[in-house]
């Protein structure tokens, strides 16, 4: 086999992989910087994307007898953008809404989260079985499983939703950071 046709056949769609698996990551990261307001992250993220985008597609449209070359392509999209999933979930960016609706009484609930150091705001309602208890409370999108552990333990029967949200108009930090911060500054000198 000469070493053309070894290109040919291997080293470029391997290429051509590669740099969609690096490629549609950094879109994934651009699209989640440009929801989260970074705006001097995005245009630096978008300029390689393209930049590696374009990189490849001339290198297929040189090659469009070689449908492994497109193979290639669509197999690096779609292993690229299992690994932005990836990415995003480790990274946890941002700050999410979690709404739960309870016909049980929430107290233990609530006092619970409260007692883990949470805003929570409980409000009575009526639902389309009766009474019910919807409750509030804005996280840190990295706190979701210590929080949704919660409600499975303390109201296993609860549904609740997970809603991102872009804006919030005060810092959200738990009530104990705060407690803590203001006993260490109200705390006399002995």
């Amino acid at each position: 086999m000469e070493s053309q046709d070894f290109y040919t056949i291997f080293v470029y769609p391997l290429l051509i992989f590669l740099v969609r698996i690096v490629d549609v990551p950094i879109g994934t990261l651009r699209i989640i910087f440009l929801a989260k307001g970074k705006k001097m992250l995005v245009p630096i993220l978008g300029f390689f994307e393209v930049l590696l985008w374009i990189i490849v597609i001339t290198k297929i449209v040189q090659n469009v007898d070689k449908p492994h070359y497109y193979i290639a392509y669509a197999l690096g999209f779609a292993t690229g953008s299992w690994i932005g999933m990836l990415i995003d979930q480790k990274l946890a960016m941002g700050t999410v809404l979690i709404r739960i609706i309870t016909a049980k009484p929430a107290v233990t609930l609530v006092e619970a989260l409260r007692e883990a150091g949470y805003l929570v705001t409980d409000v009575p309602a009526f639902g389309a079985s009766g009474q019910v208890n919807v409750v509030f409370t804005i996280i840190k999108r990295k706190e979701i499983e210590k929080i949704t552990g919660k409600i499975r333990e303390y109201n296993p029967q609860a549904f609740y939703t997970i809603e991102d949200i872009g804006y919030a108009s005060k810092n959200v930090m738990p009530i104990e950071k705060k407690i803590r911060f203001k006993r260490f500054m109200l705390t006399p000198r002995k």
